[in-house]
This record gives structure tokens, C-alpha cells and sequence, in this order.
């Protein structure tokens, strides 16, 4: 008899021989005894679990001589022939060879035809998630309503691939990759029959290299035997297969621990030249790794592992903390990833293991925050919970220091009082915060006694308030506040008392030797003129004759029939509160003096109004643009009550938009004909030109 592979020699022949598969084999089981025998199966899953497998099985359960059973003798005739794939009532169909719609149209043809020995004709369709999307729907009709005696067996790998019509007319079984401990069970049934000596270790290394999948764990396992010579073993498979093994791993990563790059490249080297592929030192590594943060994690199950947790270095598991294991393995498994299109794999290969050097000093972002926690509570006086302190609100130990023990070091005065922990050795310490403690102390806000005169603290005022905050929201100019109904009275101070008992404003104005007022901001000195005498005459208004001339003529066209009405007496000047004679223009200065100390937009807003006019208690003025209109409109109650301030009576203040004079249409100038006799001649145009 010719050699026979293991994983054909071992295929299972009946329910029960099924590995992880216990779910699927009860179904099947449990529905042939009741007879609801479906028309259609979707087995799938990932490779070598045991779908074209339990296919057959159930082939041989439903046309057994004895049957349908749910354990079929396969001594019949039937068996047999289905065994060796000769039956003709079962059919076995690669999906990814018969993939277009004339192989579906000749599985349509045939199941018109019953079953020639066996009581179904059943269909196994392998890989059926390559056939086209043409051959899917012209399999719809068929597997929704077979004949009774036709049954359809699919097998897939990617279900995500068989389209939902297909799904919804099968009953789907999912099965999952076989458990490390069931395959390495396998392994050693198999070389027990084939008489060979096989070490546990060398079992569990094939078993967890299979990756749960039956068929790779068999296949490996006859690759194994071919060189190991009736005997199994780990440094066998390590020397033959180019791995690299726990010892060696231990070594480079205790050398990767202690930060001895030099070790570690040597390491290297040594494992490249004895035939280890750069792929599979990666993948050992990143093994490695995981198994180091299962055992941080307090995994210990064998299974997991790959190893026995003894056989793990103490000292890499003691250099490194959970975090920076963490952080090793993702540089791995992105170093997996990246070799594909790297410039040389070797570089990037003594890269990830020269940062494997320096990864006992990787901090992560968690941590850095609870430093900085802990550094922010020392600075700002909090009590620290001492070394031996519980966390997660546990109950605090009873203090069991020594009586003898070494004395505290005694805070200052100022610190007890406090309660504030001084700083601790190695930090900076300012000596304006220790005169800030010495201001608390005395009651804060103030001066020492000590302090001479001077603000021993320089952060004491933070200075004037920024410009947003110190100028009122429009809301609150609306609504009139407290604030601005005070402004809106006047105030006019009463302390001087004449002789004969009047009451005069009183006026704290610098003057120079010729009573003059006296401007500090002033680069040319004085400003000319008292404000006790009356004011010069200035450029606000015309001089004299124009406003005789004007007068004139305002006279003029009031005494003609065509005028309506008299025109609105007008005021060049008027007395202050203080008593003074002064011009609208010089009016219209102090308003704007006033508003730029209090209100510097109500400032801004005065500057742009034009001539100012005097009507009763009221002063009109226009403005150019509906913009500055809107802005002076916010601020009129402020300007309002300032003019009433300088007057000494209450004013009103009517800003209106100046009318802009209508330009005349130009006057339309007639061509010369010379001009029109040589744009005819030229084809030309009139662009520009004076006439």
C-alpha cells in the first residue's frame, strides 16, 4: 500500500471523530434521528477544521445501507464508495474551477434525474464563495425547491462572500478553529500509531504553530517526522526549521533589559547566520512579548503561553513594567507590517531591537499625567499620601514608625500657620513666593510691617482690566444701569459759598503765574487762555464778518414771502456750571476730553460728528455714514449726560445723517465729425479724450 499523508489517513469517518466540532455534530446528529433532514447546508469556517469532512460524513449518514443514521456503519457498499469518492449519487464540485453559470445549468439538468443506488443525490459544493454572481442566481431557483431527493452541501471559507439569498435558503453551521490542547492530543494518537517517540514540547510547538487548524497541525507533523528519526524533539525542530527558541530568546531580551545594544547586534548576527529568516525572528520576538504580558497580567495557563511560565527570563519580566512591554510588542508587530517595503529588513530588524534597548525608559502619557498630578498637589500644599499608602480608598495602616525615629524638619512660622508643606530638595525655590506665604500671614492684601514701603509681592495686582472688560456691553448701555443713571444726574460738587451766598462749583484747575490753565500733556506749555476770562476765538466757526454775512442773508430769506417760517434761533455760545463763556467748538473738546477718560469708544464716536448746533437744550450734528450713525446711536445717553455734566443743566444730543447734495448728470458732448470720420476709417473706438 502506497504512504497516506496523516491528515488523510486521519479524516474522520463518523460524527464523533469530529475535533472542537461538538456543536455542529450533535445538530447534525439530533436532526437526522428526528428525520428534519434540511434541503440545503452552508458549512463554514476557517481552513482544515473539518467542512468537507463533516460533509462526507453526513453524505454517508443519510445513504447509508442502514440509515438515514446518525452513525453510519462504512462497511456498506455505500460507505465505501462514498469514502473513496467513486459514489455517483454524491457529488463533490470545486467551486473555484467550476465558477460560470453553464456548470449551474448542467446541476439543474441533472437533479431531474433521481438517484441511481443511494436514497438522495447530494451536492458538495467546496469554495462555493468563488462562483460569479451569474451562476449564484441561476442556483437560486434549484436550492429553494430541489426535488425531494436532492440535497446541496456547501463548504466556504469566506461566508462574507456568498450572497444573502444564498444564506437564507441553507441552514448555516459556523466552525471554529480546534483548541491547542485538543491538537496536540491528536498529534500524539498519530505518533502513537506511527510508533515514534515524540517529546511534549515538540508536540505543544506544532500544535500552537497550526494556529488551530487539524490539517496544517498533520502536515507539519509529517514534515517533523521526516527528520527528527523516530525522535521528536524541541532542538530538532529549533536546528532544522531555523527557529529560534526560548533560551536564545531569553538571552537577547535580558541583553535588550540591561541596555547592552552591543550584546544584543551581536545576538543578532549570530541567530541571521545560522539560518534564522528575519520573518520568523519577528515573529518569535512578538510571541515572545505577548507571552511576557500574559504573565504580567497573571495568565499562567500553558495553553497561552506557549511555554511553561518558569521557562521565562525573571529578569526581562522584572526590567520592564506592563506599559513598556505593551510598547515593545506594537513596535513588533508594526515592524511585521513595515519589512515588506523597507530599503534593507535586516536595518529595520537591529532598529526595533536597539529601541528595545531604551524602552525601560518609556513613560507613558498616563503616567506623565499622574507626575504631574502629584507635582501640582506637593506645589500647592496638599497633604502627599506617604510610600506605603493604600490606594483605591482602602484604610490607611497605622502609623508604626519608631518612637526614636529621626525628628521632622520643622516648618517656618509663617508655613505652619498655613498648613503649607515646604518644597521639597531639588526643586526651585523663589523667594517672592516666600514672601507671598509672608503676606498671607499677615492677613493678605496688604503690606509686612516689615516690608519698608515696598510690595514684597510682584504678582500682588494683576494690573488694570483688560479693554473687553472694561468698557460696558452694549446690553448693559440700553438697559440703563445703576452705573449710567448715576452718570446721567448731574453732579455738580457745591462746596465754595460766595459772600453774598451763592454756591459755585468747585474747581481744582492748575494754573501758571498769569492764571492761565495749564495743560501737562501739553508740548508748547499753556494753552493760551483762562478759564476764568472768555475764551480766543478759534477756527471751529467762521470769524465775525461771515457770520455777519451770514446772518444777513439768513435775515433776508426769512423776510421773503417764500419762507415759511422763521428759522430756529441758534447759540454761538453759552455759560458752564462753572461759570464760564465758551464756544460750541471748545464744548465739543471737553465732551471729547471726558468721553476718552470714562468711555473711549463714546470718545472715538463724538470725533466723527460734524458741526455741532445748539437749539434750546438740545445740540444736533450729523454724521457721514449709516455705520457711525449706529455706533453713536449705543452711546448717545453716555455723550448726553456729559454734555449735561459741562453745562450745568440737562442736554439732549440729536445726532441725524448728513443728506449728500445730488451730483448733476454730466452734460452730453456731441463728436466733432473729423473724430467720427476717423473711427469709421480705422474701425476705432472712443476709449477717453477732452473736448
Amino acid at each position: 500500500m502506497s504512504y497516506e499523508v496523516t491528515a488523510t489517513r486521519r479524516r474522520p469517518q463518523q460524527f464523533d471523530d469530529l475535533v472542537g466540532q461538538e456543536f455542529v455534530a450533535e445538530t447534525l446528529k439530533n436532526s437526522i434521528k428526528s428525520g428534519k433532514i434540511a434541503h440545503a447546508y452552508l458549512f463554514s469556517g476557517p481552513r482544515g477544521c473539518g467542512k468537507t469532512s463533516t460533509a462526507r460524513i453526513l453524505a454517508k449518514a443519510l445513504n447509508c445501507q442502514n440509515g438515514p443514521t446518525d452513525n453510519p456503519c462504512g462497511t456498506c457498499s455505500t460507505c465505501q464508495e462514498i469514502t473513496k469518492g467513486t459514489s455517483l449519487d454524491v457529488i463533490e464540485i470545486d467551486g473555484a474551477s467550476n465558477t460560470s453559470v453553464e456548470n449551474i445549468r448542467q446541476i439543474k439538468d441533472e437533479v431531474l434525474f433521481p438517484p441511481s443506488n443511494a436514497k438522495y443525490k447530494i451536492y458538495i459544493i467546496d469554495e462555493v464563495h468563488m462562483l460569479s454572481t451569474s451562476a449564484f442566481n441561476a442556483l437560486l431557483k434549484t436550492i429553494e425547491e430541489p426535488p425531494p431527493y436532492v440535497i446541496f452541501i456547501f463548504a466556504t471559507t469566506e461566508l462574507q462572500k456568498v450572497p444573502a439569498t444564498i444564506k437564507s435558503r441553507c441552514q448555516q453551521f459556523n466552525f471554529r478553529l480546534v483548541a491547542i490542547d485538543k491538537v496536540k492530543q491528536c498529534l500524539a494518537e498519530a505518533a502513537a500509531e506511527l510508533g515514534i517517540q515524540a517529546d511534549d514540547e515538540a508536540l505543544f510547538w506544532i500544535a500552537r504553530e497550526s494556529t488551530g487548524s487539524m490539517r496544517d497541525a498533520y502536515t507539519l507533523f509529517d514534515q517533523v517526522v521526516a527528520f527528527s528519526d523516530g525522535h521528536m524533539t524541541y532542538d530538532k525542530i529549533r536546528d532544522k526549521l531555523g527557529l529560534v527558541g526560548i533560551d536564545r530568546l531569553n538571552t537577547v531580551f535580558e541583553a535588550c533589559a540591561q541596555n547592552n545594544t552591543e550584546a544584543v547586534i551581536n545576538l543578532i548576527d549570530e541567530f541571521l547566520q545560522a539560518g534564522v529568516s528575519i520573518e520568523q525572528l519577528i515573529s518569535n520576538s512578538a510571541d515572545y512579548l505577548r507571552s511576557l504580558l500574559l504573565i504580567k497580567n497573571g495568565v499562567k495557563k500553558e495553553s497561552l503561553l506557549g511555554n511553561s511560565p518558569e521557562r521565562y527570563s525573571s529578569v526581562v519580566l522584572g526590567a520592564w513594567n506592563t506599559i513598556q512591554i505593551e510598547r515593545a510588542l506594537s513596535i513588533y508587530l508594526q515592524l511585521y507590517r513595515d519589512i515588506r517595503y523597507s530599503l534593507s529588513p535586516r536595518y529595520e530588524l537591529e532598529l526595533a531591537f536597539s529601541r528595545l534597548c531604551w524602552i525601560g525608559n518609556f513613560v507613558s502619557n498616563a503616567e506623565v499625567k499622574k507626575a504631574i498630578d502629584a507635582a501640582q498637589n506637593l506645589l500647592a500644599g496638599a497633604p502627599q499620601p506617604s510610600a506605603a499608602a493604600p490606594l483605591n480608598n482602602q484604610a490607611a495602616p497605622v502609623n508604626t514608625a519608631p518612637v526614636n525615629a529621626a525628628p521632622q524638619p520643622v516648618l517656618p512660622k509663617t508655613e505652619q500657620a498655613l498648613g503649607i508643606n515646604p518644597i521639597p530638595n531639588g526643586l526651585p525655590k523663589l523667594s517672592m513666593l516666600d514672601k507671598l506665604i509672608e503676606e498671607e500671614a499677615n492677613g493678605g492684601g496688604g503690606e509686612p510691617p516689615d516690608a519698608g514701603g515696598e510690595n514684597p509681592n510682584p504678582f500682588h495686582d494683576g494690573g488694570p482690566l483688560p479693554p473687553e472688560q472694561s468698557v460696558a456691553a452694549p446690553e448693559a448701555e440700553v438697559s440703563h444701569p445703576a452705573e449710567l443713571d448715576e452718570r446721567l444726574k448731574l453732579h455738580i460738587s457745591q462746596e465754595n459759598v460766595t459772600d453774598d451766598g451763592q454756591v459755585m462749583p468747585a474747581m481744582d484747575i492748575p494754573l501758571n503765574a498769569d492764571s492761565y490753565s495749564m495743560n501737562p500733556d501739553a508740548e508748547d506749555g499753556d494753552d493760551g487762555w483762562s478759564n476764568m476770562d472768555a475764551p480766543p476765538d478759534d477756527e471751529y466757526y467762521p470769524d465775525e464778518g461771515e457770520l455777519a454775512e451770514q446772518a444777513e442773508e439768513s435775515y433776508e430769506n426769512a423776510s421773503s414771502p417764500a419762507a415759511v417760517k422763521a428759522p430756529a434761533q441758534l447759540q454761538d455760545t453759552f455759560v458752564t456750571a462753572s461759570g464760564q463763556t465758551i464756544s460750541i467748538g471748545q464744548l465739543r473738546g471737553q465732551v471729547t476730553a471726558a468721553l476718552a477718560i470714562t468711555d473711549g469708544f463714546a470718545a472715538s464716536n463724538v470725533e466723527k460728528t460734524g458741526l455741532w448746533v445748539i437749539e434750546a437744550d438740545t445740540v444736533k450734528t450729523t454724521v457721514e455714514s449709516d455705520y457711525d450713525l449706529g455706533l453713536i446711536e449705543k452711546k448717545r445717553d453716555v455723550i448726553s449726560a456729559e454734555i449735561s455734566n459741562i453745562c450745568g443743566r440737562q442736554m439732549h444730543f440729536n445726532v441725524t445723517l448728513k443728506v449728500q447734495e445730488a451730483q448733476k448728470p454730466a452734460e452730453k458732448v456731441e463728436i466733432p465729425l473729423q473724430v467720427k470720420i476717423l473711427v469709421n476709417a480705422f474701425k476705432g473706438t472712443i476709449v477717453a479724450g477732452r473736448m
